[in-house]
């Protein structure tokens, strides 16, 4: 795959004056650090596919990891070229195989991140129901440590106190850790990080700062992800979808406690007696 960056990345934050008042009725002016959110479209094979409302850094990822997780690529070698102009404004994607169903209708639709971003179109997106995930063996101190690794904070969160984080991890070991404005966009850049550095996903623990609910956790499943892990709540339907396709599912993970949802393997639940009536039947 060519990649063809051309723009310089920008400032994820900005400093903006801010009247800052009290209970009192006193108050002052302050600069208060935000973050800049930035728009990008996305053509593929020159046709527009959608436009993605993020921050300004780690497009490539964020476009190659976008495409992974909406089922248009299965892998890197499916894309010939990726070109993103010198504004960061345009992500053009010249895919290896030029199929395209042009039967699927155009749809716009805004997601549960509500931060603007439109799919305009599911022409290259594939109709196929995502295979079940592999479970593998894992340790519950994984998960401690990245949620202890979590609580110290991410730069661009320090700063704004206002993105997602998402960190990519192999066993112990932190990969990549990505931030945006959207959490899908998190997401997505910590994948598309992992897909341009060869990264077996079949042995990876994604943990998000974010809710979970069904598109985020289908991300996960379609690729390929065995263990699955956030701060944050699930919905009753991620659950389900987790045990329907053998997603180990691990919320409000926090330096002292973690909720498992589902455990495949076994890995946490080996010598937990199981409540009395209860089931992972869908």
């Amino acid at each position: 795959m060519k990649v063809v960056d051309l723009f310089l990345n920008e400032d994820s934050s900005t400093e903006q004056e801010a009247l800052l008042l009290h209970p009192d009725g006193s108050a002052r002016y302050e600069s208060h650090s935000v973050l800049v959110e930035h728009a990008l479209e996305v053509t593929v094979n020159m046709i527009p596919t959608m436009r993605i409302v993020c921050t300004p850094d780690r497009l490539a990822e964020l476009v190659i990891g976008r495409l992974f997780t909406s089922g248009i690529i299965a892998g890197i070698e499916d894309v010939h070229e990726l070109k993103i102009d010198e504004q960061g404004r345009h992500a053009s994607v010249l895919l290896a195989c030029d199929k395209a169903d042009f039967s699927h209708r155009g749809i716009e639709t805004v997601p549960t991140t509500g931060t603007g971003k439109c799919t305009y179109n599911t022409y290259f997106t594939t109709s196929k129901e995502p295979q079940k995930v592999t479970p593998i063996p894992w340790k519950i101190e994984w998960i401690f440590s990245a949620a202890c690794v979590f609580a110290q904070d991410t730069p661009l969160h320090k700063v704004t106190t206002g993105t997602h984080s998402c960190y990519l991890m192999i066993g112990n070991k932190i990969i990549a850790c990505c931030e945006d404005l959207g959490r899908h966009n998190a997401f997505d850049k910590v994948i598309g990080t992992a897909l341009l550095q060869k990264v077996d996903l079949r042995r990876a623990l994604i943990f998000s700062s974010g809710r979970l609910p069904e598109d985020m956790v289908m991300k996960a499943i379609r690729g390929g992800i065995p263990l699955l892990a956030t701060k944050a709540v699930p919905t009753d339907e991620t659950i389900r979808l987790a045990r329907k396709y053998d997603l180990t599912l691990i919320c409000q993970a926090r330096p002292d406690s973690a909720t498992v949802y589902n455990d495949p393997f076994g890995s946490a639940c080996a010598g937990v007696p199981k409540k009395e009536g209860s089931s992972h039947d869908e």
